[in-house]
């Protein structure tokens, strides 16, 4: 287990690989550990990084750190002190959420956005996530049956709810669809058909992204494609993240598989 001291708090995260950095962010239910067979195959190329955020896994349990702000403060934080500069991003959930506002407070720090699972609205986010105990909503959202998946439902149990809360009511007055619009950032956004947690965003939410943005629907994925469908995800993490620097992710050449019109 890898730590470095923030705020005098501990701050828990994992590294694998070299090269180019790629920081992996984790949802609302869960911590770095699903992230495991993602930064195996991207550690091959790149350097790799996952994070457990105030209040998850074995970060502190900091009640003062938990709004969405305070997060993106232990992102900036955290690669200060690792002495990374530029940087892609992969989050799921509320690590979308974040990495999104990163980019959009500091885009000369952001190489490309893979953002898994991302509420355009409050109004796409399940009122579940703000009354539910965590232990609940971890067996109500990962299914699988696996050891990572397993490994994983253990780890979220670890989670602080307040801090699953906090970020979930600063969501109220916030719609990160006029936060990608701006952004001349590459940015891939990607949806399980499935998902019970996040909804999929209607059509006219996705209608006026830049150019630099794409998005697409797994369809047999519901809220963690890099569990339920991990071969699947990391051809798509990997064709993402050898993009050319700058280059938008509509130039990827799509798999049939991953084509889909959202409604």
């Amino acid at each position: 287990m890898s730590a470095v001291i923030l705020r005098n708090q501990v701050v828990h995260y994992e590294v694998l690989g070299r090269g180019k950095p790629v920081l992996f962010l984790h949802g609302w239910v869960g911590s770095w550990r699903y992230w495991v067979p993602a930064m195996q195959t991207a550690s091959i190329a790149f350097r790799t990084y996952a994070l457990d955020l105030w209040g998850f896994g074995d970060t502190a349990k900091t009640a003062e750190y938990y709004s969405l702000n305070a997060q993106v403060e232990l992102v900036q934080e955290f690669l200060n002190a690792m002495g990374i500069g530029k940087v892609a991003f992969v989050g799921h959930g509320l690590g979308a959420l974040i990495a999104l506002q990163f980019a959009a407070q500091a885009p000369q720090q952001v190489d490309r956005l893979l953002l898994i699972g991302l509420p355009l609205k409050p109004t796409r986010l399940n009122g579940r996530l703000a009354s539910a105990n965590v232990g609940d909503l971890a067996e109500w959202l990962l299914t699988e049956a696996d050891a990572v998946s397993e490994a994983a439902r253990l780890e979220a149990r670890k989670a602080d709810f307040q801090a699953i809360r906090a970020s979930v009511e600063d969501l109220q007055d916030v719609s990160f669809d006029q936060s990608l619009l701006f952004l001349s950032i590459p940015s891939l956004l990607v949806y399980g058909l499935n998902d019970p947690l996040v909804l999929l965003p209607e059509g006219e939410e996705l209608a006026h992204l830049p150019q630099s943005a794409h998005w697409m629907v797994l369809d047999s994925c519901a809220h963690y494609p890099m569990l339920e469908e991990s071969a699947k995800f990391n051809r798509l993490l990997m064709d993402f993240l050898n993009l050319n620097s700058g280059q938008s992710p509509r130039e990827l050449q799509l798999k049939e598989e991953w084509k889909r019109r959202v409604r």
